[in-house]
């Protein structure tokens, strides 16, 4: 059984491209269905093509992203998740709905922080 606490586990790795900033938010991106890159890239604000490219072929090298190539002149690909994907969105859109749901109390502990910090 592995162990993510143990350095060589191979559940640390993919803990570290699941929970990737960028990762998380193309998980959640295409849970609503597939996207194409550059709908993609608009729809996470500030985030370059390079980590976009980047992101997407680490999560389709991991499985939980499925890109597929429609035959066309320019061919058109499109991202969408496989059901590792769909299994592991779930937590992650929970994780980011609780974080959006708190984030006034994490910016007023963050100040709170900052004031008592010298």
């Amino acid at each position: 059984m592995s162990d993510a606490f143990h350095k060589d586990c191979p559940a640390r790795m993919v803990l570290d491209h699941v929970t990737s900033r960028w990762a998380v938010l193309v998980l959640t991106a295409v849970r609503g269905g597939p996207l194409r890159f550059h709908e993609l890239r608009t729809k996470i604000e500030g985030i370059s093509e390079k980590m976009l490219s980047q992101t997407l072929r680490t999560l389709v090298r991991d499985g939980f992203v499925r890109r597929t190539v429609t035959p066309s002149t320019p061919p058109q690909v499109s991202y969408g998740l496989t059901a590792l994907g769909e299994g592991i969105t779930e937590p992650l859109q929970t994780l980011s709905d609780w974080i959006r749901d708190h984030a006034d109390d994490i910016l007023a502990a963050q100040a709170g922080y900052e004031q008592e910090t010298p």
